[in-house]
């Protein structure tokens, strides 16, 4: 065990080093200061702002910026649609693959443009080369973008700034963020092996004399993008477990990363922000101790192995290795399981199906509180709305109006928050309650019992948590899984982030008040500690159930050796 949490640690001290040098970047991206890029990037981005006709000094009201968010959204999702529906007549689809069906083509447009990344296909089955770049490549540059711009205005709000401009602030996303790394990512996993072509499948002839077709395609290009992006819908069906996507320790180290460095990023843009780097550093520390309990929490369970299998194969002890690459181990998979689920990112290295109890008890903790790291740019969005509830409550505890930032909290803000918190359980619990309550829904369940419980449950808490991954097994293509996950990831995206917009420019046009001594402090240890309490309580009063009636029960069935 020594040596696979070796392992953990080690790549856990590169991701803390990385983390507040690059939040600091990516404040000064939207803060308007000089960066490496602005030589080779204003240029380039005032020739796309005169093509799109923005103007980039227009600043825009909550419900503008809203609006801009949405029907863009629409108008890019509409033609990704009509793309994958015409594959087969455009160029670059030596499979000669035609149009999906049409409800897996609209869910699969939803689950990219949501920033969600759930696949209800095989990609190597499915997806043509140009739709996987012109399509679900470009979508997962668009939705990356759009969340990281909904993270900076609402921090924005929150700090009494003005919003910005929806498009200068999507463009500067993808310009001076997503775009130069993941060409910088490409071409580091091209030199470790992952294959960038746009040739037909392979054809190699077995030992046995039989004709095999290996499946290639503009892999690098996707997969930095789909991590990084905290996208994590897989080129291929087997995801980043598929040797070409992920094919050694190196690129498993560069994608741990990607799928951390944004994320963890934004607590110290908020820092920046509201230059206040002591709060953001109590919070980047609560997190990671959060994170870490889950990390000890998957990996005990996966050292340990499964005792019913051991007792039979006549071992003390021996790693659960069911779904899991060796390549990797039983300590890189638990790591990567908890990582993909904490970012929202979804791309997997094993089979989250084959965890022990407590492995799917954190993954559905880490979606279930969306913190941890949670998604790009929604991810420190729920943090604070979740100290801006902190600071509600203990305001009205302590007898004072409760204020944050030096801004009186309001009634509406306080709904809006409500909203935001409230949306993500009733899209994802009630779809599951109708799915368990009906055979038609109940036909794609592969396990019986606890676990298939916590397969349905999983299958919706990751589209509305817009996280993708699954426990594999459900057979999801159908036109209920289709349609319901669909309504699911479109809940979880557009109705939040429509509500946080609001609340961004209701925190924005509201009056600060001067600071006194009665004033509550947000940086201090005890409302960290409070902040904390106020997560687990309200996640665990609506998802505690969940957890008691899917991985707790069968953690302990399988204690009982049943």
């Amino acid at each position: 065990m020594g040596q696979g949490l070796l392992q953990i640690g080690l790549t856990l001290a590169v991701v803390l080093i990385f983390t507040p040098n690059f939040g600091k970047y990516i404040a000064n991206v939207f803060m308007g200061k000089t960066t490496l890029l602005d030589k080779v990037m204003n240029p380039l981005e005032r020739i796309i702002y005169k093509l799109a006709d923005v103007n980039p000094q227009e600043n825009m009201t909550g419900r503008e910026y809203a609006y801009s968010l949405l029907l863009s959204n629409l108008f890019i999702g509409f033609l990704v649609y009509l793309l994958i529906t015409f594959q087969k007549i455009l160029p670059w689809n030596p499979n000669s693959f035609g149009a999906p069906r049409w409800d897996l083509t609209l869910h699969t447009t939803i689950s990219f443009l949501t920033n969600t990344g759930q696949q209800h296909y095989i990609g190597e089955q499915t997806i043509s080369h140009f739709s996987s770049m012109a399509g679900l490549t470009f979508l997962m540059f668009i939705s990356a973008a759009t969340g990281l711009a909904v993270g900076i205005v609402f921090i924005r709000g929150l700090t009494g700034k003005t919003l910005g401009n929806y498009y200068v602030d999507l463009i500067r996303g993808i310009t001076r963020i997503l775009l130069p790394i993941s060409i910088i990512g490409a071409m580091v996993f091209l030199a470790q092996g992952v294959p960038q072509t746009l040739s037909a499948p392979l054809l190699v002839e077995t030992l046995e004399g039989r004709t095999q077709y290996i499946a290639t395609g503009p892999v690098a290009s996707f997969e930095i993008i789909k991590l990084l992006g905290t996208n994590g819908g897989g080129f291929f069906g087997a995801n980043s477990a598929h040797p070409f996507e992920n094919p050694n320790i190196i690129t498993n180290l560069i994608g741990i990363i990607a799928m951390m460095s944004i994320p963890a990023a934004m607590i110290f843009v908020y820092g920046a922000f509201s230059n206040n780097i002591k709060q953001a550093w109590r919070l980047f520390w609560m997190l990671f101790i959060f994170f870490l309990a889950l990390v000890w929490i998957t990996a005990a369970g996966e050292f340990q192995g499964n005792p019913i299998v051991n007792s039979n194969l006549g071992f003390e002890q021996l790693p659960n290795l069911e779904g899991k690459e060796v390549r990797f181990g039983w300590a890189q998979t638990a790591l990567w399981s908890v990582i993909t689920t904490a970012t929202m990112n979804g791309a997997v290295n094993g089979m989250h199906d084959s965890l022990m109890p407590s492995g799917g008890f954190s993954t559905l903790l880490s979606m279930f509180l969306q913190v941890i790291w949670g998604g790009i740019g929604t991810g420190i969005v729920y943090l604070l709305i979740y100290q801006y509830l902190t600071a509600f409550w203990a305001g009205l505890m302590i007898g004072s109006t409760p204020e944050f930032f030096g801004r009186k909290i309001t009634k509406n803000s306080i709904v809006l928050a409500s909203v935001i918190v409230l949306i993500h359980p009733i899209a994802a619990l009630i779809p599951s309650g109708i799915a368990l309550a009906y055979p038609i829904s109940l036909s794609g369940i592969s396990n019986p019992g606890f676990h298939g419980i916590s397969q349905v449950v999983y299958e919706y808490i990751s589209a509305s948590s817009n996280n993708g991954s699954g426990f594999e097994g459900l057979a999801d293509n159908t036109l209920w899984w289709n349609l319901s996950t669909s309504a699911a990831m479109l809940l979880g995206r557009y109705v939040s982030v429509f509500a946080i917009l609001l609340l961004a420019d209701t925190m924005a046009t509201t009056k600060s008040v001067p600071a006194i001594p009665a004033t509550l402090k947000t940086d201090t240890l005890l409302f960290t500690s409070l902040t904390a309490i106020i997560i687990f309580l309200l996640s665990f009063l609506i998802f505690f159930p969940i957890l008691v009636n899917g991985p707790l029960a069968e953690g302990f069935r399988l204690a009982a050796g049943q």
